[in-house]
């Protein structure tokens, strides 16, 4: 799989609907679990930049398309990209694949951003966070 960074899941009973098909809404769960899984890969903690710092990472956007369904007992991967970062937001692209037959279930764009957790507004990002972001995307401040 090429993809800066993968997280393998599997389907639980809990994530499905009435059908065995995964819930639509759980695929944001998937989402946001590889977002943290990647962010700790980087040696970012986000209790410690929120307890610490006082900088939280908040949703803005996110835009989900569903391609195929998961089902219960599937083995997937959910990929993460980085597609930009700026200053105080990071856009991501990711996907959930079915390893059995690399099907493509669900594709998402997030975009995350810096806030001030004292203020709660929008804030840059730290200089040695922002380079961990820089250096994982593969490019430069935009």
């Amino acid at each position: 799989m090429d993809a800066a960074f993968v997280l393998p899941v599997r389907v639980y009973f809990e994530d499905t609907d009435s059908g065995g098909v995964v819930y639509y809404a759980n695929y944001l769960k998937f989402y946001e679990r590889a977002r943290s899984e990647w962010l700790r890969a980087l040696g970012i903690s986000q209790q410690s930049l929120a307890q610490e710092r006082r900088i939280l990472f908040v949703v803005r956007n996110v835009a989900v398309a569903y391609h195929r369904p998961a089902v219960l007992d599937d083995a997937l991967s959910v990929t993460l990209d980085v597609a930009k970062v700026r200053g105080a937001s990071i856009e991501f692209e990711q996907k959930v694949v079915r390893d059995a037959d690399g099907a493509l279930c669900s594709s998402c764009r997030v975009t995350i951003v810096c806030v001030d957790g004292g203020k709660m507004k929008p804030a840059a990002f730290p200089e040695d966070i922002l380079e961990k972001f820089q250096a994982a995307s593969g490019s430069r401040k935009s």
